[in-house]
């Protein structure tokens, strides 16, 4: 019977280290998805500035660039 309670321990500590491996494992390809994210935004908004500047010329470009807060 005293055997029985380190087996059971034994599969918990088991159990508890695959889940966090998992949780680990999760958060990498969280971070590498926000990674792609912030690079897709940066190209969007180059995209769109350029699109702005062929339709409405480079004035308009400015007005919008001053709208744009700085941190």
């Amino acid at each position: 019977m005293t055997q029985d309670k380190p087996i059971e321990e034994v599969k918990t500590a088991t159990r508890i280290e695959r889940f966090a491996q998992w949780l680990m494992s999760r958060e990498e390809r969280r971070s590498e998805k926000e990674t792609n994210l912030d690079t897709l935004v940066k190209l969007n908004v180059l995209v769109s500035f350029l699109t702005l500047a062929m339709v409405g010329g480079i004035d308009a470009v400015r007005a919008a660039v001053m709208f744009i807060p700085y941190f």
